[in-house]
């Protein structure tokens, strides 16, 4: 590739290493977990649909936490195991900026899902007599519709703002996906404007929805300390116990790489951080969801009958 002026239309995908000796067991390692991933949270989708026991709004936004985290898989996976299988370490501009886009839409719709599900619980534990009154199925589709929604717009914002940037002399990504600071890193242009957008949005997305989901626990909370019966205590903890892990794991990488860090992260830590939110949590929660929930375990043992 020349070094010149000419604007580059291909990147190289680094990926999370360069040892030839580690490439095959790689490959199998992260095949399995994203065979598993796949399997827990669309079977996690396809038990909600099939069980009307769990036609209701703490399953449905479940259902739809697991279809964001199987496309936040999906739109980063397959190419990492390309790679892994066959060196196919290129990737086309155009392909490169759809992989963050569709990554963007599902990462920042399930911050909103998050807030969605915690709400419910809220209004579930707090105010159990209005909850079929408040938790209707048009504020339902309305939470999830509007998730989907700032996640379109999100993704197209960072998109819109990567066609400012021109490549013209390194076209090395040191990442395993087209993820946004690494290419800033490389560009020719001025990315300033990119990196500040980048910020502010994970302030205003991550912060704001953090901070929506941790006021709906601290009165989850007060409500359950208030509450007399052991049993009942023990059921709201174990009901919001969950969620609560899914959200610590979740956010806490998410600000460390966009908000604490930025573009000053460690390449390599940088890396574990992304590889811990694009492939581990969405293969963690369908089973942290599960294996707890009374529910969902009635529901499958009913199916497999």
């Amino acid at each position: 590739m020349e070094l010149n002026r000419t604007q580059l239309t291909e990147f190289v995908l680094r990926g999370i290493t360069d040892r030839s000796g580690l490439q095959v067991p790689l490959f199998l390692v992260f095949f399995l977990i994203y065979v598993i991933t796949m399997v827990g949270n669309l079977g996690l989708i396809f038990l909600i649909w099939k069980d009307p026991h769990l036609h209701t709004p703490m399953y449905i936004f479940l259902g739809n936490l697991a279809f964001a985290d199987a496309c936040t898989s999906s739109s980063v996976t397959p190419k990492m195991l390309m790679k892994f299988s066959n060196k196919n370490d290129m990737i086309s501009m155009g392909e490169c900026f759809a992989q963050f886009y569709f990554f963007c839409l599902s990462a920042t719709a399930e911050c909103f899902i998050l807030v969605a599900m915690a709400y419910d619980r809220y209004v579930a534990i707090c105010n159990p007599l209005l909850y079929v009154v408040v938790m209707s199925n048009r504020l339902c589709i309305q939470f999830i519709g509007v998730s989907y929604l700032i996640g379109l717009l999100h993704g197209l914002l960072h998109v819109g703002l990567l066609f400012r940037l021109t490549f013209c002399s390194s076209n090395v990504i040191d990442h395993f996906y087209c993820e946004i600071l690494p290419l800033y890193r490389i560009s020719c242009t001025d990315p300033s404007i990119n990196v500040l957008v980048a910020f502010i949005m994970a302030i205003l997305i991550q912060v704001s929805t953090f901070m929506s989901i941790i006021v709906s626990y601290v009165r989850v909370l007060f409500a359950i300390l208030r509450t007399k019966s052991e049993s009942g205590r023990h059921k709201a903890f174990s009901t919001c116990s969950s969620h609560l892990s899914s959200v610590s794991l979740f956010y806490g990488t998410l600000f460390i790489i966009y908000v604490l860090s930025g573009s000053d992260t460690d390449n390599y830590q940088g890396k574990m951080y992304s590889l811990f939110y694009t492939i581990i949590i969405p293969l963690l929660n369908p089973f942290i969801y599960s294996l707890r929930n009374k529910e969902v375990i009635g529901a499958l043992r009913k199916l497999r009958e």
